[in-house]
């Protein structure tokens, strides 16, 4: 049955994914385009022996129903040009003038096909070390990121969506100091997240204060010495005030690769939930876990979210033989790991239906069994795939492979993807991430602003006997309730915002969910404008500590810019503070 799109859903819809004529009209309804969609990926289901009317009808009515739906570029390109059906790719960078421009003309291609791009800028020589014939020196990685920044603006009329990168500097790098402040200037790289690359042996000398080495990236030899703590504090402080960089622990990351002996990982995708490999792409789909609650309102139907996991890993390996790349290195580093990145959304929505605090134990011991439940009927499912499809062809010698599992279609199948516009489809809270205000005001599609009110909202106050009117017009000023006048304390519990979540909370959330996640977590902690630089800095710790991939981080007021406004208010300017000295 399909499910109702909501005002936000449908202005989406019209503006970025139906179809339109010559003449910009639209000729498409949402039903058409889960047709469409899919269609295009049951078609797959032919050179399997497959029956793709059947498998259509079943892809249909998962989409349908908005239990799961895929990234956007399957939801625009599905069935139609130029067929590009993934979101993710990273594309390697070597030190060579000609590499380099390799790499962003490879951008180029990928972007306007409607894919976000990965950079590890890692080995490109430091600037002022020698270059060139003529006995030149290099410019070292910034001037580069900011090339790859003017290229993406440039894109953008010819794009489907905007161009977003991920660019990625080792800690050891020695113009690491340059790249940590890179966006400390309003509308620097602004097409870029920016994430250091955290390793073993930096985060050992951090623990013990001593001075970091920073190597030549060709001869690993050592440039000079920094002490580590010093850095460490740059990267907080700077993080604290543009929300640049991120960290990833990347020894961590390649730890968990689940091919090593085809290369490491280095970089991630735009959003920092999906190590990839050279050249590797990867398609994702999110389950609206909110909508697997039993009749009764209890959870869970777990034969219904096993049955969905069955059929979303189906669907998400189906797209990687319905789409078409945009490079041939593409397509055959994507079949022979045949990537996808199974994840949830509207998970604080469950957790509200159920009556479960975000930050309490009882939340992280659900995620934990949510989480665990998917990962394993992924992986179920998957090995299912290969006994009618095959393995990956990557599997021999991976570390499957070498723990004695069954041959599996698919080198990963999770993922926690931030789904911003898949969430505003789906009508729920977004991956993993808290509510983030109960009314607020959604900035989307070049400056149109949406104004929502949480759908759970009335419910939850009437349900516990409170006057909703009144405390609805308090509630739209702020998009907050807890520690709204006239609210009990119990109720105010099961409402909060990302803003009331304590950084802790956020990130033991997050280290729940990776433990039963392949690639990563995308997950921002959330701080209110008046955080220090040294709350910033205990979160990276620990996240470091609970297990975390990496870490990404967000001061309320600290960019000029924000997608979201809590209620009607705008947020606060927090007062200058210089970020080295604070």
């Amino acid at each position: 049955m399909a499910a109702e799109l909501t005002p936000s859903a449908r202005a989406i819809l019209d503006r970025r994914y139906l179809a339109r004529d010559g003449e910009g009209r639209i000729i498409e309804t949402p039903e058409q385009l889960f047709r469409r969609v899919a269609r295009a990926a049951a078609g797959a289901e032919r050179q399997w022996g497959g029956d793709p009317p059947a498998m259509e009808e079943l892809f249909f009515e998962l989409l349908s129903s908005l239990e799961f739906l895929p990234n956007s570029p399957a939801l625009r390109n599905a069935g139609r040009e130029p067929g590009q059906l993934a979101a993710c790719f990273v594309l390697p960078i070597e030190d060579s003038i000609g590499a380099i421009f390799d790499a962003l003309h490879w951008a180029a291609l990928v972007q306007v096909s409607g894919g976000g791009t990965g950079f590890d800028f890692s080995r490109l020589r430091h600037a002022g070390a020698p270059a060139g014939a003529q006995g030149g020196c290099a410019s070292g990685p910034l001037p580069f990121l900011d090339l790859f920044h003017r290229a993406t603006d440039a894109l953008r009329p010819l794009a489907m969506r905007r161009g977003a990168n991920m660019g990625v500097l080792r800690v050891d790098h020695p113009d690491i100091v340059a790249f940590v402040q890179a966006k400390l200037k309003p509308g620097q790289l602004t097409n870029f997240n920016l994430s250091v690359a955290l390793t073993d042996e930096f985060m050992a000398e951090l623990k013990a204060g001593g001075r970091f080495a920073l190597r030549d990236p060709r001869t690993r030899a050592i440039v000079r010495r920094i002490d580590a703590n010093t850095l460490f504090d740059l990267v907080t402080a700077c993080a604290w005030e543009c929300g640049d960089p991120g960290a990833l622990f990347i020894d961590r990351i390649e730890a968990a690769n689940p091919t090593p002996r085809l290369g490491r990982l280095t970089a991630t995708n735009p959003c920092s939930e999906q190590p990839l490999l050279p050249f590797e792409s990867c398609v994702l789909g999110s389950l609206d876990v909110s909508r697997f609650l039993r009749a009764d309102e209890r959870w869970p139907d777990w034969d219904r979210l096993r049955r969905a996991v069955d059929l979303a890993v189906r669907f998400l390996d189906d797209l990687i033989d319905a789409g078409r790349f945009p490079l041939p290195q593409i397509a055959e580093a994507t079949h022979v790991n045949r990537k996808i990145g199974l994840g949830v959304m509207g998970f604080a929505d469950l957790l509200i239906a159920l009556e479960i605090p975000y930050d309490s134990d009882q939340a992280l011991a659900l995620a934990d069994e949510l989480m665990g439940f998917v990962e394993r009927a992924s992986i179920e499912a998957s090995a299912q795939l290969a006994k009618e499809r095959g393995a990956f062809p990557g599997f021999a010698g991976s570390l499957w492979d070498e723990l004695g599992m069954p041959p599996l279609r698919n080198a990963t199948t999770t993922t926690i993807a931030p789904t911003g516009t898949l969430s505003i489809l789906a009508g729920c809270s977004s991956g993993i991430e808290p509510v983030f205000a109960y009314t607020l005001v959604r900035r989307v599609l070049d400056g149109e602003q949406l104004a929502e009110t949480h759908p759970m909202l009335p419910r939850v106050l009437a349900r516990h006997g409170l006057k909703t009117e009144p405390v609805l017009e308090e509630i739209a000023r702020t998009g907050r309730v807890r520690g709204l006048r006239g609210v009990p304390e119990h109720v105010s519990r099961l409402l909060p915002t990302a803003w009331d979540i304590a950084p802790s909370w956020h990130l033991r959330m997050q280290a729940v969910f990776q433990r039963h996640v392949h690639s990563a977590v995308s997950k921002t902690v959330n701080f209110p404008a008046a955080a220090t630089t040294d709350d910033v800095a205990r979160a990276y710790l620990l996240a470091w500590k609970e297990g975390c991939k990496g870490i990404t981080v967000y001061r309320d007021g600290s960019r000029a810019e924000q997608v979201l406004t809590a209620g009607s208010e705008e947020p606060l300017a927090p007062e200058p503070v210089c970020p080295e000295c604070r």
